[in-house]
């Protein structure tokens, strides 16, 4: 799909993603951190880009999501916000930012939306207090996107693993999913779930699925940028399709840095003002 198909040149929107899953073309979503990469994946035709929790990890080098704070997303947001011109930028709420109050919430991704220039957040979970928060956010005009299946800041209560596999599994994300569609989140992603499950979750809502490791009947996927690109090496679950190797170049390209250096090769003549 070209970059004009999914925005139409005009940059794409929550509602260019109801369209795109009513004519049934996928949606590719990628995280990104700073201002270069956000640039690249703008231009590269990328329809979402997410600042994700996943910061805490990839980029600050945390064990989990969990330790990521609220200050941490908005200037990273900030960065992100400089290099996208046309994907549809959303943040993720850190842990604790929206959990504690409906009040909270509000403020918190208010404060996203106005000190980074995004166009929604993006908040995990299904249960009926998950799903009032988002009623009460898109009523005061910010967009939701949810999440479910695994839930990256309830790791310490559900572990890592693949989500509905359990009895009665696809009926409680059915209820979830339509419960956050019903609250008025335009998207949910679906993560860690078992393909035909995530498939006739999809099937169930009018708002696009968006997949990682959830197989291909989601309407949209979604990756980590470092991750998809080689550079978080030590990465490597099931679902993860690895479309370039840039972990092994830039050790290349820094040892032959390192090299020409210390022999002296590097800077020459060339490099050398007169």
């Amino acid at each position: 799909m070209s970059v004009q198909s999914a925005g139409s040149g005009r940059g794409v929107t929550t509602t260019t993603l109801r369209e795109m899953k009513r004519r049934g073309e996928k949606i590719a979503a990628l995280t990104a951190y700073d201002y270069l990469f956000a640039r690249l994946v703008d231009e590269a035709g990328t329809d979402v880009v997410l600042v994700g929790d996943s910061l805490a990890q990839v980029v600050l080098g945390y064990d989990s999501t969990l330790p990521v704070t609220l200050d941490d997303m908005i200037h990273h947001a900030r960065a992100v916000r400089r290099g996208v011109r046309r994907a549809l930028l959303v943040v993720d709420l850190p842990f604790l930012t929206y959990q504690v109050s409906r009040e909270e919430a509000i403020r918190n991704a208010g404060r996203v939306l106005k000190e980074t220039g995004a166009a929604a957040v993006k908040l995990e979970g299904g249960s009926p207090e998950i799903a009032d928060t988002i009623r009460d956010l898109v009523r005061v005009g910010i967009p939701v996107m949810a999440h479910l299946g695994f839930t990256p800041q309830s790791v310490n209560t559900i572990g890592t693993r693949v989500q509905g596999r359990e009895a009665g599994g696809l009926e409680r994300l059915l209820a979830e999913a339509r419960a956050v569609e019903e609250a008025g989140a335009f998207s949910v992603v679906l993560e860690l779930v078992p393909g035909p499950i995530a498939a006739a979750v999809t099937a169930s809502l009018s708002i696009p699925p968006i997949g990682i490791g959830a197989g291909a009947g989601c309407d949209g996927q979604v990756l980590v940028l470092h991750d998809m690109l080689g550079l978080n090496e030590g990465f490597t679950p099931r679902f993860l399709r690895r479309f370039g190797e840039l972990g092994e170049a830039t050790r290349a390209a820094v040892g032959g840095y390192v090299e020409a250096v210390r022999s002296g090769e590097y800077p020459a003549a060339e490099h050398t003002f007169e």
